[in-house]
């Protein structure tokens, strides 16, 4: 048997606690999911990485990244083990993770004091449905516990933009950002600056373009893209401007490929379309085409970190 507990009663019971913002995205085609947790302190943080990393389960991977937690993960089940940390030391990680319509399910189990971060730190966090206790659940001190999460479930939408500048006005990568901090439909998670190849003859001062990622509900996505569109319009300066929109988790490789050879190669523009059709990409012109290349580019280089800031001579 099982009770069911609130945000608002888990705050009651227990007090108020420390999950800042707790979010489950899925990219169901690929069969994987993204947790994106954050803190009100980097000390927990540390910790919850680095015990989830060891019980596995249905987590993949950890990254601690502009204050947050990133777990990647495959929606399923998988055993976890909690290695040669038992109760002198504590434990946690997800055993379950499952979409049940616009929501998802994740089946946490925690030792000794992990159980205080799954019974009663996330449950209580505002992005949070409702947690499902055992009837049996303790927390804290060397109890073994689990519990079930239910979260809204959210899809990643990338959006990449550029051509928004003239070499008087404007900078494409304020505008992303503005975009990204302004933007009412879904929430705001990550924001990009791709250096492009310095010798494209028709760059403004950097050759940059740039890039936002969303966590969204699927039926906001139209939403979405029509307010970055008029969003990106009301910015920008140029007769060029271009933005893309990309959802999933996983950038295809071919796309990465792509972005990656902008920073050395001098594409024209149907080479940017082919690109897009080939792999998921929606084109928009914004108020010209221009910026098409730098735009697929950003898509193709959102998930590559430090190196889409970079030219490849930087990582050598």
């Amino acid at each position: 048997m099982t009770y069911v507990l609130t945000p608002e009663q888990v705050r009651e019971r227990y007090g108020p606690m420390f999950c800042k913002s707790f979010l489950t995205i899925v990219d169901e085609e690929r069969g994987v999911a993204q947790i994106i947790e954050r803190c009100v302190a980097q000390g927990p943080e540390e910790w919850d990485a680095v015990n989830r990393r060891r019980t596995k389960g249905v987590i993949t991977n950890v990254d601690l990244k502009s204050g947050a937690i990133v777990m990647d993960a495959v929606i399923g089940e998988r055993d976890i083990s909690f290695g040669p940390v038992q109760i002198d030391t504590g434990g946690q990680g997800i055993k379950a993770l499952k979409v049940e319509g616009d929501e998802v399910r994740t089946t946490w189990y925690g030792i000794a004091g992990a159980s205080v971060g799954i019974g009663a730190c996330i449950p209580q966090c505002p992005d949070v449905i409702r947690t499902e206790y055992p009837d049996d659940f303790k927390i804290g001190g060397a109890h073994r516990a689990h519990v079930d999460i239910i979260t809204p479930k959210y899809v990643r939408v990338v959006i990449g933009v550029d051509d928004t500048d003239t070499k008087e006005k404007g900078a494409s990568w304020v505008t992303s950002m503005r975009l990204g901090t302004q933007c009412p439909i879904g929430r705001f998670i990550e924001h990009r600056i791709i250096q492009l190849n310095p010798k494209a003859p028709n760059k403004t001062t950097n050759c940059c373009s740039t890039a936002v990622s969303f966590a969204v509900r699927e039926e906001d996505i139209p939403a979405l893209v029509e307010f970055a569109t008029e969003f990106v319009r009301k910015e920008s300066y140029s007769d060029d401007t271009v933005i893309t929109v990309y959802k999933g988790l996983k950038v295809p490789k071919a796309l990465q490929d792509f972005g990656w050879s902008c920073k050395t190669v001098l594409y024209k523009p149907e080479d940017a379309i082919r690109a897009a059709e080939e792999n998921g990409v929606q084109i928009i012109s914004v108020t010209g085409m221009k910026g098409v290349i730098g735009a697929v580019a950003a898509i193709g280089c959102f998930d590559m970190g430090e190196e889409a800031a970079g030219i490849p001579e930087d990582f050598e």
